[in-house]
């Protein structure tokens, strides 16, 4: 007879109402014009979702150079700098901006305070899509990228008083406010967002973990290791007590060796990890054990955002 495990499964977890609008975008772009629909950069960051979309017609590019003149092109939920919807209106591609409304919003904040006068500081990582879209709003240099605390010590800015932040949305939420605390004793006239950056689905996905992560032996984030999310939640779960966290993809990657000895197993999924994922890893274990599963919710969503108007019904 298997062994028992508790298996703690954190609410909310995958898709956000950000991913679900991109992934219908591509959906309704390929019913209504058909294959090939291109789509700058993995629409999310998530191999499943994209290889799925490849199947039933999408073509995913790096840049708009790989597009034809006459296909239709989607850019992906992540943004994208001003440079590339201005190069597809010059060469008159038929495009749909699938940026989330929450990453949209932080543009519309960069191109405000840029407007008043204030130099824009960006709390993010180097090098991530949003990051990379969000600076690109703003002329070359206007935006100054702030990674660390210790990137915060050492900021000098040009007018202390004049100073605004905006934060990727798919932070640590911990890590974050520690940024921001220097800032601020730093620079007392420090500008803030109006409203939160860091997302509603990255901070209640980060609260659900940290729920799970006392009582659980391990905990598995099923991801992407190029999705932001994903990556804090395996993070968050170790500054809260859970040593043993990992992202997996599949199923087929648990490294059953490293997960030990098991009393309890938490599981929850980045953003733009589908719930079959989840299912197929709590299959795996159901092969091994005999399961109790306990759904931990910490919040319920109802977010949804509406399509863009040229793919509404």
């Amino acid at each position: 007879m298997p062994p028992p495990l508790t298996v703690y499964l954190a609410a909310p977890r995958g898709f956000c109402a950000g991913v679900e609008r991109a992934i219908q975008i591509v959906e309704r772009a390929l019913e209504r014009w058909g294959a090939p629909v291109y789509v700058r950069h993995e629409i999310v960051h998530n191999r499943t979702v994209v290889e799925d979309l490849e199947r039933r017609g999408a073509v995913f590019v790096d840049e708009l150079d790989q597009v034809p003149d006459d296909a239709p092109v989607i850019f992906s939920a992540h943004g994208v700098p001003k440079s590339v919807p201005n190069e597809a209106k010059r060469r008159k591609l038929l495009y749909v901006d699938a940026t989330c409304p929450l990453v949209s919003k932080v543009h519309i904040e960069a191109e405000r305070h840029f407007a008043a006068g204030l130099e824009v500081v960006l709390i993010g990582h180097q090098g991530h899509p949003e990051v990379v879209g969000t600076m690109g709003q703003l002329p070359e240099g206007a935006v100054r990228l702030i990674e660390t605390v210790e990137d915060a010590e050492a900021y000098r800015p040009r007018d202390p008083a004049r100073i605004a932040y905006l934060t990727q949305t798919t932070l640590s939420v911990a890590d974050t406010a520690a940024i921001v605390a220097v800032l601020a004793r730093r620079f007392p006239a420090l500008k803030t967002p109006h409203k939160e950056d860091i997302c509603y689905a990255t901070t209640n996905r980060q609260r659900a973990v940290q729920a799970i992560a006392g009582q659980s032996d391990a905990i598995l984030v099923v991801g992407a290791p190029n999705s932001s999310n994903s990556v804090r939640l395996v993070e968050v779960a170790k500054v809260a007590g859970c040593k043993r966290a990992f992202l997996v993809q599949h199923a087929t990657e648990i490294d059953w060796n490293a997960l030990g000895e098991l009393r309890a197993i938490g599981i929850s999924a980045g953003a733009s990890a589908p719930e079959i994922l989840v299912e197929e890893v709590i299959e795996a274990f159901r092969g091994r054990y005999e399961l109790r599963i306990e759904e931990v919710a910490t919040d319920r969503e109802n977010v949804h955002f509406r399509l863009p108007r040229a793919l509404e019904a």
